[in-house]
């Protein structure tokens, strides 16, 4: 049976934002409910308003992807089971809370460093918002409602 959407929401949480508590679970979960919700651009256009076309879109989250260069991923969402902290986030965000730091982004990375890339992607369609605990999160520039 396929997991729901809810479980594979609680999941993706825990698995991009683990260790990071409750602030940064939130921001996390604040991202992916921004895609669902965005009006314009590649998100609307591919994933229209879907959690689960967002958390299972292409190339978009590693926490979604069973191989990464060519290997195997066990730090995957077919792996990690959600716990009850994850599933709180993922009501809590459902619910249509959104992380104050957050505001529109649409995407995060952890650089594994202290600094921040002005812009992500490649694209230039995200402009640096702000870092929540490893993760740094973009916003839309005027280029995403091109895409």
């Amino acid at each position: 049976m396929p997991l729901s959407a809810r479980e594979l929401f609680a999941r993706m949480i825990r698995c991009e934002a683990e260790g990071e508590g409750d602030n940064g679970m939130k921001a996390v979960a604040t991202v992916v409910m921004n895609r669902v919700h965005v009006p314009y651009g590649e998100y609307m256009r591919v994933n229209q308003g879907d959690l689960r076309k967002v958390l299972l879109q292409p190339y978009q989250f590693t926490c979604a992807m069973e191989t990464v260069y060519g290997e195997y991923n066990p730090q995957n969402i077919y792996n990690i089971p959600a716990r009850q902290e994850d599933y709180d986030v993922a009501d809590w965000a459902l619910a249509g809370n959104k992380h104050f730091g957050v505001g529109e982004c649409l995407w995060y990375y952890n650089p594994f460093q202290e600094g921040c890339s002005t812009y992500f992607p490649r694209t230039r369609t995200g402009v640096y918002y702000n870092r929540i605990v490893n993760h740094c999160f973009y916003s839309p520039t005027p280029l995403y409602a091109q895409t």
